[in-house]
């Protein structure tokens, strides 16, 4: 017997891919802060309320490994890392701002549309 994966393919859709890789802890927001400029880690922490400092660097870690985010390292003292969209990244933002326009009426309901 064939599962409905097996009978579309979901496995290779690649919506389906960055849908999961964004809907991870935390990404939509980093995702957001980032589109504004370069994150630090303390700083982005603040800007996280109930965040806690491992999920946001797995956050970090698995947004930087898809290349959605850049990491550089800047040797000023103190020495610091900042997290910046890559031209990849970048490339989302269009994709999120669509989002964002579905997604405002059905979270807000119908008085969003007044």
């Amino acid at each position: 017997m064939t599962t409905h994966t097996e009978q579309t393919g979901a496995e290779n859709c690649p919506a389906e891919g960055l849908l999961k890789l964004l809907s991870g802890k935390w990404k939509p927001q980093i995702f957001r802060l980032a589109v504004d400029a370069p994150l630090r880690f303390n700083s982005l922490l603040r800007q996280l309320p109930g965040s806690n400092k491992q999920s946001v660097a797995v956050a970090l870690k698995e947004l930087e490994e898809a290349g959605i985010l850049a990491k550089t390292v800047v040797r000023e003292k103190p020495l610091h890392i900042e997290y910046a969209l890559s031209e990849r990244g970048r490339g989302l933002i269009g994709v999120f701002l669509g989002l964002e326009g579905f997604g405002a009426p059905v979270i807000l309901g119908p008085l969003s549309m007044k």
